[in-house]
């Protein structure tokens, strides 16, 4: 008797452990931890997750496992083991631990079927197989579990010949494109072509077309090779002559870009000394941290791809994540050029079906390298040698939902299992990774110049202020709109950078300075110029801009601050000659828009390349010689321990775009607070001085990296119900730590109100509590009835990046 023990698909306190089911026989061999079986649960069925295999259980009656959805294990033993660990770390339910780890295709509504491998020969198939196909090509699994033939597909499917996809309703739809093919043999067709009547042109050419091709053509293929029009096809589909039929194509991302295959570049005698620690942890199968801290163009990509370059001919694999897809394109290129197929690319950008290809790519072993955003770090290898993380300082790296996971934690994790080294790349290394790395946790490298030793670009910053007291009302000072002529006129390009989206900020009254606030939220209404619209970014409540204020009804009410869209109409105002490319979320929305947009500026399409948070980071064009920053100090005002660090690692990355090349390249700042050490600093390139400073302001005020953090967020639609829960938690946990811990609350969030929720906050800053995790989990479990209703949301968050 076979016993699985099973995760399955409710995410809930009494749910969350493993339940026994029998093992049906003829299942025994396919059943095996990592499947995702369909099995009885209450009144109904659900999915779930194999964790582990045994004789025996403590319980009478057992019920049995309805059907296996796999014929391979989508988690490998190694990621079961890494959801324990992520439950424990994250505080997360195990459920949610394993399906962050899946596609989202695995996770839909689903129609599974079995088809057949391309080059199988029908002889080498069993008779119940042959059978199952009828000279098909495709079963549906139904089929295959009625005729109880799992366990011999199993065994198909080891040998290659067939496997089970998932073709997910709703989510992802195969790609089918028209194809028109002739019914005729060639001596029949130059009869059916004497035959039609002089005016029939149209007709005559698309049968001469089909004399000289046999097979089906897409359709639009034969229409822009013929240049005839649609009709003169259908008329003879109508006659019986050509037929007509929908073929799927396959889903390549990629497929429609040549990618040059490039060899390795000749490193510099600082990246020599840089690589040689990381090649020799991957020789000696050893796990260590590398920081890779290098100044913006200093090379650090080609030290990735020679380090996986010597992990690939150990016949291991690679995992390097990038933030999110702003750099995507750029990077993809490199990788493809240098390693071709064996690449796989993971973004948001992908469609669920393209995503879900990709993971099979991985998963069938047809790739050994995988470029992706966050999510990749679960990439199902076996076999991982090296995992890189590009950016490490960037915030997008840390998952906001549950689970609450941040992929260095995860990549740390992973590779210390598979004894290889991780390295975490960046010119402004996040507070954290530094000071581990100053304290010898993390091993040092370091690449203090340009790959072609050209200068770190001048810096010129820019009082705002008094650009306002000298009568300059536009939003470009004098200085910058100098050098903006004067790189138009040498035809060299220009990047600007404006720190924030949207067309402007808020819609505020000049008279009594009443500001138009969302009725759900307690936050004001972003301004969008292209729909003449203010819409809320927290729960998409829109309405129109008023045209007299609602409170003192003055006509003196209109919008306030600059958007992307603003600055771009001012630049055709004062430099009708320039061509400018706007790059921001409305431009960008399409699928492929964004890369569009890049090879047009890389092309020489223009002069400007207009943009937010996207531009700044990971662009290499060797014509930019001018960065212009519009609005340094945005977020320097936001209620965020990290703003000063994120205004100082941003405004480094932008700089860092200028001058890579043969050109010199310039910087110019402009900004209201030029007193403030993120944007002087900044200004300087000086990392060093601006981390010591900033260590100093966090030792202050208790901060990482001296102190660890974690933000417990409750919030109701009663404001009372939302305070009294808050100040219970925050009573109890304070009674459970001891006297080093700081308890902060309860107080209201930042945003103390978000789609009709009130919020409340806790701040726990500690060092050492080795009795908060259980105190955190009473919590939970205590409130676990409220919080499955639904009225009541207690969010914990054991390492918070935004306490917004």
């Amino acid at each position: 008797m076979r016993i699985a023990s099973v995760i399955v698909d409710v995410p809930a306190k009494q749910t969350d452990k493993t339940f026994d089911y029998l093992v049906p026989e003829h299942l025994e061999n396919v059943i095996v931890p990592g499947v995702r079986v369909n099995v009885p649960f209450g009144p109904r069925n659900i999915q779930g997750f194999v964790t582990g295999l045994k004789t025996e259980s403590d319980f009478k009656k057992l019920k049995q496992i309805v059907e296996p959805l796999d014929l391979t294990p989508v988690l490998n033993k190694e990621l079961l083991t890494l959801g324990d660990w992520l439950t424990e770390h994250t505080l997360c339910y195990k459920i949610s631990a394993f399906q962050v780890m899946l596609p989202a295709a695995l996770k839909a509504k689903y129609e599974k079927k079995v088809i057949l491998a391309a080059h199988v020969k029908w002889e080498l198939l069993q008779e119940e197989t042959k059978a199952l196909f009828m000279g098909g090509k495709e079963a549906t699994w139904q089929e295959v579990v009625d005729r109880g033939l799992v366990s011999m597909l199993k065994q198909e499917a080891e040998r290659g010949y067939v496997e089970v996809i998932y073709q997910v309703k709703d989510r992802v739809r195969k790609k089918k494109v028209k194809h028109i093919q002739s019914l005729l043999g060639r001596p029949q067709l130059t009869v059916e072509i004497e035959n039609l009547s002089l005016q029939a042109k149209g007709q005559k050419q698309v049968l001469a077309f089909f004399l000289d091709h046999t097979g089906p053509v897409e359709l639009k293929t034969l229409l822009g090779d013929t240049g005839v029009s649609q009709a003169s096809v259908k008329a003879l589909v109508k006659k019986g002559i050509l037929s007509e039929e929908f073929m799927e194509v396959y889903r390549d991302p990629y497929a429609e870009r040549e990618f040059k295959r490039q060899g390795p570049l000749p490193l510099t005698v600082a990246q020599e000394k840089a690589i040689m620690p990381i090649l020799s942890s991957i020789e000696e199968e050893r796990h260590e941290v590398f920081l890779l801290y290098g100044v913006t163009g200093s090379g650090k990509t080609e030290i990735y791809l020679q380090s996986i370059q010597s992990v690939l001919e150990k016949g291991e694999e690679a995992i390097v994540l990038v933030p999110e897809i702003a750099l995507t394109p750029q990077m993809v290129k490199r990788f493809k050029e240098r390693f071709g197929d064996l690449v796989a690319v993971m973004h948001s950008g992908l469609s669920a079906g393209e995503k879900y290809d990709e993971w099979r790519k991985i998963q069938r072993r047809e790739v050994k390298v995988v470029v992706g955003a966050r999510s990749a770090i679960f990439a199902p290898f076996e076999n991982l040698g090296i995992i890189i993380i590009d950016e490490e300082h960037e915030t997008s790296y840390k998952q906001e939902e549950n689970p609450r996971y941040h992929a260095r934690d995860v990549a740390i994790k992973r590779a210390a299992t598979h004894r290889c080294p991780v390295v975490l790349g960046s010119a402004t290394p996040s507070l954290e990774s530094f000071a581990r790395a100053q304290k010898g946790v993390y091993t040092l490298l370091n690449l203090p110049s340009r790959m072609n030793e050209q200068p770190l670009p001048s810096v010129e910053i820019i009082d705002m202020r008094e650009e306002l007291r000298e009568g300059n009302r536009s939003m470009f000072s004098r200085v910058l709109f100098e050098k903006l002529q004067d790189r138009i006129e040498k035809g060299e390009q220009t990047v600007l950078f404006l720190n924030k989206r949207g067309h402007s900020s808020f819609v505020m009254c000049r008279d009594c300075g009443f500001v138009v606030n969302c009725p759900n939220c307690d936050i004001t209404l972003t301004y969008h110029r292209f729909q003449e619209l203010m819409k809320c970014h927290y729960c998409g409540h829109e309405e129109r801009v008023p045209t007299i204020c609602p409170e003192c009804n003055s006509e003196h009410i209109r919008y306030f601050g600059t958007g992307t869209q603003k600055v771009e109409e001012e630049l055709t105002k004062l430099l009708p000659e320039a061509r400018v490319i706007r790059m921001d979320v409305d431009t960008t929305g399409r699928k492929g828009s964004h890369e569009k947009l890049l090879n047009a500026f890389q092309e020489g399409e223009a002069d400007i390349l207009l943009g937010t948070q996207m531009i700044a980071k990971g662009l290499d064009f060797p014509n930019i010689t001018l960065v212009g920053v519009l609005s340094a100090d945005t977020m320097l005002h936001l209620p965020d321990l990290r703003s000063s660090e994120k205004t100082f690692q941003l405004l480094t990355q932008v700089s860092g775009r200028a001058g890579r090349h043969e050109l010199p390249g310039e910087v110019v700042i402009q900004t209201y607070t030029p007193e403030h050490y993120s944007i002087e600093l900044a200004g300087t390139q000086d990392y060093d001085r601006f981390y010591n400073q900033e260590m100093m302001a966090r030792k202050i005020h208790k901060y990482p990296p001296f102190y660890y953090l974690t933000l417990i967020t409750v919030s109701h639609e009663e404001l009372m119900k939302a305070v009294s829960v808050t100040e219970k938690i925050t009573r109890f946990v304070t009674s459970r730590l001891s006297q080093e811990a700081v308890v902060l609350g309860p107080v209201a969030s930042p945003i103390p109100r978000i789609k009709n929720r009130y919020r409340y906050q806790c701040l726990i800053k500690y060092k050492k509590e080795p009795e908060l995790k259980t105190a955190l989990k009473a919590i939970l479990d205590h409130y676990q009835q409220e919080t499955t209703t639904g009225s009541l949301q207690i969010s914990m968050d054991l390492n918070p990046y935004i306490l917004m």
